[in-house]
């Protein structure tokens, strides 16, 4: 009788912990800014990236020495221009000094659209990525470690039944 006890207790504790361990989500995570920088698609995005702000930290230095050598001459001759050109000078200038701060905005602007333009596609790429393999392996939660953003979600939502129970 009791060796019936201690069988049929074993059974009852296998038969609960594999039924815990079913009804437990399988979770997985990846750091995704890890992944990334390892494609070989981001090396070449940051050359192109590299390269275009160099061209424009050429033009625009350029532009600066152009702007501090006219104002020196300008300086220079001041003495012996009338006060209607050393002011027609002035507003040369600082009109100059404008287009210079409007090219860095446009350039930085630019910039940043390219980036953007580069990197939606590797990003894309690394999440269909992710939930092939997530989804192959019956991951049910994908979380990003670099982020905390959770990428793949199969599993039951809980958002609908929270609601219910808040009253909303």
């Amino acid at each position: 009788m009791k060796q019936l006890k201690t069988i049929l207790l074993a059974t009852a504790l296998c038969i609960g912990t594999v039924s815990f361990t079913q009804a437990q989500s399988k979770v997985a995570h990846i750091n995704t800014q890890e992944l990334i920088q390892a494609m070989p698609e981001m090396k070449a995005a940051q050359t192109q990236i590299e390269t275009l702000g160099k061209t424009y930290q050429t033009d625009i230095q350029a532009s600066i020495t152009e702007f501090q050598n006219t104002a020196k001459q300008y300086e220079a001759e001041q003495a012996t221009k009338t006060e209607e050109e050393n002011q027609k000078r002035a507003l040369e200038l600082q009109e100059k000094e404008q287009r210079i701060q409007k090219y860095r905005m446009d350039a930085q602007q630019d910039m940043q659209k390219k980036q953007e333009e580069l990197l939606k596609p590797i990003t894309e790429k690394a999440r269909q990525a992710i939930l092939k393999v997530g989804r192959a392996q019956g991951y049910e939660y994908v979380l990003d470690s670099s982020l905390g953003v959770t990428i793949l979600a199969d599993g039951k939502n809980l958002l609908d039944d929270v609601k219910k129970e808040l009253g909303i």
